[in-house]
């Protein structure tokens, strides 16, 4: 079992930066992949940013270049996104997810996030024109 926490959110002018972090706790040693996915109201959930345990790291087209998916080097239990140049597009509630099995990569998970074993409840990002 893994236990996902997201923090970091809020309300951020067009243009803008923020960072938000997910810590995970519970049995961490067996995850290969953590992520990033974002979900408005009425819509599916879309994977945003992953990253595999050997540091391979994924991203969505309209996130790439503006968005960098990042791990604390020490404990590598705690996942970050660091969202650059926010658009009002990227409003969505963000969550973080663990897949604990191996064989593929986490850009398979990014296009299919209802594969991932684990989910936090999220964090709200609003991002204001």
């Amino acid at each position: 079992q893994v236990q996902l926490v997201e923090s970091g959110g809020g309300s951020v002018q067009s243009g803008g930066s923020l960072i938000i972090s997910c810590s995970a706790t519970g049995d961490t040693d067996s995850y290969y992949s953590m992520g990033w996915f974002r979900q408005i109201p009425e819509s599916e959930r879309e994977g945003v940013a992953i990253f595999d345990r050997d540091g391979r790291t994924a991203y969505a087209a309209s996130v790439k270049g503006r968005f960098t998916i990042s791990q604390d080097a020490a404990n590598k239990t705690t996942l970050y996104l660091r969202m650059n140049n926010l658009e009002p597009d990227d409003s969505a509630m963000y969550f973080c997810a663990v897949q604990n099995k191996p064989g593929l990569r986490g850009a398979y998970y990014l296009k299919n996030p209802d594969q991932m074993n684990y989910w936090g409840k999220g964090t709200l990002v609003t991002i204001s024109s």
